[in-house]
């Protein structure tokens, strides 16, 4: 033991002496998560919205008020004509635009009805289906208020709940997919360098003859990024708690558990990786670029799997931040417990098994 600790001590000099390692280590978990929870968003907030108002009675002008008010909109402009209009299209000012017919407020309240006609730039279809969705709501909730006794025989009004994100929080969906590319990154990337350097360099055969265990120098070198991995994490959920609001509902003992089962088969596979490789470069490229693609695509907190081709599907059943992104979206957002996530542990156990065995193998195949 008195050896291995020295030889992890060995390794916490190397990380602390090398910038590069440290900004990768603390600098882009940091980076990225901020920039998942914040700039990338499902949300669709401040539209650029135009409004042509012919009616000019009170309830187009209590609609538009709605409509100032709501964080989804930003109204750009309130006095145009049709080609204007258009021409604010074509510059991307807008992406919306909400025409109030003349006499809108008195056809309110007869039989055949008002109408609002909505224009949304469907060059991007999934934003024009958002915009009318939200403008829909606003429109529904209005008619409602101006009623709130009257209902037909005919009405079907839906009542929706959202479970585990009524506040529609969209750092919710990105937060645990991050925290598997980051650990994915981080713990997969370094660890492969980490031992490839030592090849580049001319020490590793200074290592392997000295009396230390070459199975021992893997683990010395594996180590202190399993130590500094879950200094990240614990940095991860105090930025997600604090800074980005995100509420953790599950046990935070079974989180710090999973994660540290997943960066150990992120170890494993970077352990593995350092094996076939032979230099930093190679290394870098497989465990960044292999690795990094499949678990952004692939994982499902960025696209859904079940709209991806079956090929797809069968693939992603290989990459453990599958499973490790169903553990903590499982246990953060929805506060489950173990028996919830006992299936994806056990695969993850078996991953993290296999992989470190056939990475410790090779080291001693390449020995003898």
């Amino acid at each position: 033991m008195k050896q291995l600790l020295a030889f992890v001590r060995k390794e916490f000099y190397h990380v602390f002496r090398d910038k590069r390692t440290l900004l990768i280590l603390f600098g882009m978990p940091i980076v990225q998560i901020v920039l998942f929870g914040l700039a990338l968003s499902s949300e669709v907030k401040n539209i650029g919205v135009a409004v042509m108002d012919n009616a000019r009675d009170v309830q187009s002008e209590q609609i538009i008020a709605k409509i100032r008010s709501s964080a989804q909109f930003e109204i750009k402009e309130d006095e145009l004509n049709y080609k204007e209009i258009e021409e604010h299209f074509k510059t991307g000012e807008i992406k919306c635009a909400v025409l109030f017919p003349a006499n809108f407020g008195s056809k309110l309240y007869k039989a055949e009805g008002a109408q609002i006609q909505v224009i949304a730039d469907a060059s991007d279809p999934n934003t024009a289906t958002t915009v009318a969705n939200y403008l829909n709501v606003i429109v529904r909730n209005y008619q409602g208020e101006l009623n709130p006794n009257t209902q037909l025989s005919y009405q079907i009004i839906p009542e929706i709940r959202q479970l585990y994100n009524e506040e529609q929080n969209g750092s919710l969906n990105f937060i645990p997919g991050v925290i598997a590319l980051i650990f994915m990154i981080v713990s997969t990337a370094l660890t492969s360098v980490s031992v490839v350097r030592e090849k580049e360099m001319g020490t590793l055969e200074i290592l392997l003859v000295s009396p230390f265990k070459p199975v021992l120098v893997l683990l010395a070198k594996a180590i202190p990024y399993l130590v500094l991995s879950l200094i990240d994490f614990i940095i991860i959920l105090l930025l997600s708690v604090f800074f980005l609001d995100v509420e953790i509902w599950g046990s935070l003992p079974l989180l710090f558990v999973e994660s540290t089962l997943f960066i150990i088969t992120c170890l494993s596979l970077g352990l593995l990786i350092s094996n076939v490789t032979n230099s930093q470069q190679t290394a870098m490229l497989i465990s960044m670029m292999g690795m990094m693609l499949p678990t952004m695509l692939l994982t499902g907190f960025m696209f859904p799997l079940e709209n991806m081709p079956k090929i797809f599907q069968w693939i992603s059943n290989i990459l453990p931040s599958k499973y490790y992104y169903a553990i903590m979206k499982g246990v953060m957002l929805k506060g489950l417990g173990f028996s919830y996530v006992w299936k994806e542990t056990l695969v993850l156990v078996g991953m993290s098994t296999v992989l470190l065995f056939i990475a410790l193998k090779n080291f001693k195949n390449r020995l003898q």
